[in-house]
């Protein structure tokens, strides 16, 4: 499979776990959304899944989920959580309504076209209880839209965060979000 401008081995290829590099990341999701000991994660767009590895460490009782739609990136997931791994879609998610105390999704969302974009907000809302969490990419003037351009190969859907704002209110997604922006 080709992503953006070269091969997926050697776009996700690079990625190797280093330990404790998401753990102060769940962590701070475990405290922010006081997430029980046996909460159920599902993580949208989950690469080789280190951030649910990591929330393992801290959440040894939890159920983690991912989904990613690169088999390349799923079939060299750590081994030690690749059979909650799936390969699939954001835009259709397999588990039913209201099954993850958490759903989260890291600068994913943007590698969807627009007219993905409503359905994958849609699914994220609908397998999530309450404690959603997202980051896109976004830009706040044309510098950082041209650096977020060049910096993301594969990026199909960029906005600026009134037009995330809009997509956010258009889909009834009711989570947390954050940007980042490429200055």
């Amino acid at each position: 499979m080709t992503i953006g401008m070269g091969k997926e081995e050697y776009v996700k290829g690079g990625y190797k776990y280093i330990p404790g590099r998401w753990e102060m990341v769940a962590r701070n999701m475990q405290n922010i959304y006081k997430l029980p000991s046996d909460a159920k994660i599902l993580d949208i767009g989950c690469g080789k899944g280190y951030l649910l590895y990591d929330f393992l460490k801290i959440l040894p009782k939890s159920e983690v989920y991912g989904i990613d739609i690169s088999s390349y990136a799923i079939s060299n997931a750590k081994k030690e959580i690749n059979n909650s791994l799936i390969v699939g879609n954001a835009t259709s998610l397999p588990w039913p309504d209201n099954f993850f105390d958490l759903v989260i999704s890291i600068n994913t969302l943007h590698l969807l076209n627009c007219y993905e974009l409503e359905k994958a907000f849609i699914e994220m809302e609908r397998v999530g209880k309450d404690s959603k969490y997202l980051c896109v990419e976004s830009f706040r003037n044309e510098k950082e839209k041209a650096n977020l351009l060049y910096w993301q190969v594969s990026c199909e859907a960029f906005h600026n965060p009134k037009g995330w704002e809009w997509w956010f209110k258009k889909t009834g997604y009711s989570g947390d979000h954050s940007f980042i922006f490429f200055e």
